[in-house]
């Protein structure tokens, strides 16, 4: 039986240059796939800035590979 490891990324909106865009989500999937990991999900969320008790925009991205 395979066994998978997973990875999840918050991706806030500041991290991504203040906009989201679809080169630079290209750019964060690319590097997570150099380093073996597979896009699993996309999830749209609101997700805690590091201010403050609100949250802002953002996306979970999670990853899997076969574990080691």
């Amino acid at each position: 039986m395979q066994r998978y490891t997973y990875k999840v990324v918050e991706v806030r909106e500041k991290l991504l240059g203040g906009k989201m865009s679809g080169g630079k989500l290209e750019k964060l999937l690319n590097e997570h796939a150099a380093d073996g990991w597979q896009l699993k999900a996309i999830t749209s969320a609101e997700v805690k800035g590091r201010v403050g008790p609100g949250g802002v925009e953002g996306l979970l991205v999670t990853f899997e590979r076969p574990a080691e």
